[in-house]
């Protein structure tokens, strides 16, 4: 990437000469104050979100405060006041906030705390801030957490190495974030409706192939009624390709008065996952610019809510234990076997390591370019095991689960990011909590006759792909599976290629997938409707058992599985952690 240069009005001599003056003043700080660092319980603050009230530029981003890196730093630009802040994700008891100033650091500034990002309390102040490394013993309770700049020591802007809050965590209240969806099936109305087809109740029904889509107009909105006023920490809205680019998260206890809380402007449509901070019996999107010239249209509307206790999902486990990245993200391997191997037989494997979870549950992954990493039970060569595939640059993660070979065991990956996007895709919970044996049982009766040989020819492994199966094959039993219905479209090819999206489908995505899922015979505009899909033989009934069992209903059950936005691929920028689950 390119390398940062220094701003040309940024006089380097005088840098380096404050730096020093800094740095001197620092040590004598230091000196001078007791090593109060113990008695903070818990650094709560690294790798968390933060925001800023402006940038000097894009190399100065506010999240380079909160990276654990020294070498990186956050600046503002040249005007008073300015802020950094950071969401802690829960309100937590500050103890204990370090600021780790460059040269440029403040003279007056205030620490503050808020639940909600908006309304701010002081809990330490000062008009001669004296830069270097400041140690600050402060009481508060917040779930944000801020410094508030108002007289800068420098003409530049305010600038910080590393911005560390300690404290408790969870001590702000007790609560995490809950897991199920308060919005399924609650009473759901909308601004407008597309046609009768497309119901309010279609985005809150639990259902992926349902959907909401209003008039083709700005505004539009959409809400659904908890039935009680209740504290919202998480809103997940999963788009049709008629996104909001520009909408509001809004509450209200009435329906008429509304607070939003979560706004934004450059919606990215798919999957997105909001951490938010609210209190409302109503919960709505309210858009109001389209990504489309058509209107806004979700697949599903969730909300979740406060649960009392606990330290995390319990299937995904305690998030804030996972260490910084020093490369791209942290990756972190669960075992969700539940109980048929202990971690010291659950192993992962990347680019010529090999670990069980018990001597390294971690990998700190580098930028790499089509990666995989693979997941073995018993043994690192046991025949019981399956891989994860992406491709990860400086400051992004592209990857996916993928059934496009086979499935060996249940997986599953959670992606988060420091913008607080979050997101999970694979095999779905009912699939790690039943026995293996049960699972292929339940394909068997899932898929017709011609499929059920896919969970016997490798079993009690792998239940494999219908394109690897001898019987689809060239002289196979169900080799021409496929053949009137590709030649009824203008398609002559074998029906392994068909499910392989291989020949004359390798460079034509569209027709392979719709092929794959039988709409290849409709008009191409409804190629992209997911309600459309696997209706009526011929069809790829493996790839159909895997949606059918995915988060969201997002799987690669063949190469082109993506198409119309179906696979569990993701994608997203300052990645920070992921977690793989692994089953059996």
């Amino acid at each position: 990437m390119p390398v940062s240069l220094p701003t040309p009005h940024r006089k380097a001599p005088l840098r380096a000469l404050l730096s020093v003056v800094a740095l001197l003043a620092g040590l004598l700080l230091a000196l001078s104050q007791s090593p109060s660092a113990h008695a903070a319980t818990t650094l709560l603050s690294q790798g968390k979100p933060a925001t800023a009230s402006s940038l000097e530029s894009a190399a100065f981003p506010a999240s380079a405060a909160v990276d654990g890196n020294t070498g990186t730093r956050w600046s503002s630009a040249f005007a008073d006041p300015q802020w950094l802040q950071v969401d802690l994700g829960s309100s937590a008891a500050i103890s204990q906030v370090v600021l780790q100033w460059e040269a440029a650091y403040a003279t007056a500034y205030q620490i503050q705390v808020s639940n909600d990002a908006t309304n701010w309390t002081t809990i330490y102040s000062t008009t001669t801030g004296a830069g270097g490394t400041e140690t600050l013993n402060v009481t508060g309770t917040g779930r944000y957490v801020r410094m508030y700049g108002t007289a800068r020591a420098t003409a530049y802007g305010y600038s910080l190495w590393e911005f560390q809050v300690y404290g408790a965590a969870g001590s702000g209240g007790g609560t995490s974030c809950g897991t199920t969806n308060a919005a399924l099936n609650a009473p759901a109305t909308a601004s407008s409706t597309e046609n009768a087809g497309t119901p309010a109740s279609a985005a809150v029904d639990g259902n992926t192939g349902t959907r909401w889509s209003s008039a083709f107009a700005d505004p539009q909105w959409l809400q659904v009624d908890l039935g009680t006023s209740q504290t919202i920490c998480q809103v997940v809205l999963q788009w049709e390709t008629a996104a909001g680019k520009a909408y509001q998260i809004q509450v209200s206890d009435d329906a008429t008065n509304w607070t939003t809380i979560y706004s934004t402007t450059t919606g990215a449509g798919g999957t997105e996952t909001l951490n938010v901070s609210g209190t409302g019996r109503y919960v709505r999107m309210y858009g109001t610019a389209r990504a489309t010239q058509y209107g806004y249209s979700l697949w599903e509307f969730q909300v979740f809510t406060a649960s009392s206790g606990g330290t995390g999902d319990p299937f995904w486990g305690d998030t804030s234990t996972i260490p910084p990245a020093q490369n791209v993200l942290m990756v972190k391997v669960l075992n969700r076997t539940n109980g048929a191997y202990p971690d010291s037989q659950v192993y992962w494997s990347f680019n010529g390591q090999t670990h069980s979870i018990a001597d390294q549950p971690y990998l700190d992954m580098p930028a790499n370019s089509s990666g995989r990493m693979y997941f073995y039970l018993g043994s690192p060569t046991s025949k019981y095991f399956d891989f994860i595939e992406f491709t990860v640059g400086a400051g992004v993660f592209n990857g996916n689960t993928t059934r496009v070979d086979a499935w060996g065991l249940p997986i599953a990956m959670r992606l988060h990011a420091t913008d607080g996007y979050d997101v999970q895709v694979g095999d779905t919970q009912q699939v790690f909590d039943e026995s293996r044996s049960q699972l292929f049982t339940d394909f068997q009766n899932a898929v017709p006759q011609e499929f059920k040989v896919l969970a016997q020819t490798q079993a009690p492994y792998r239940i494999i792909a219908p394109g690897s199966d001898p019987s689809f094959q060239t002289g196979g039993v169900n080799a021409n599976y496929f053949t009137a219905y590709a030649n009824s479209v203008g398609v002559n090819e074998t029906t392994s290629n068909i499910f392989g999206c291989a020949g004359t489908l390798a460079s034509n995505a569209a027709e392979c997938a719709a092929l794959n899922r039988h709409v290849a015979t409709l008009p191409q505009a409804q190629w992209s409707d997911p309600t459309q899909y696997y209706l009526a033989a011929p069809a790829n009934y493996y790839a159909k058992f895997w949606h059918d069992h995915a988060i969201n209903g997002l799987a690669y059950g063949f190469p082109y599985d993506d198409y119309a936005g179906q696979s569990s691929y993701i994608s997203h920028a300052n990645p920070q952690w992921l977690e793989v689950a692994v089953g059996y």
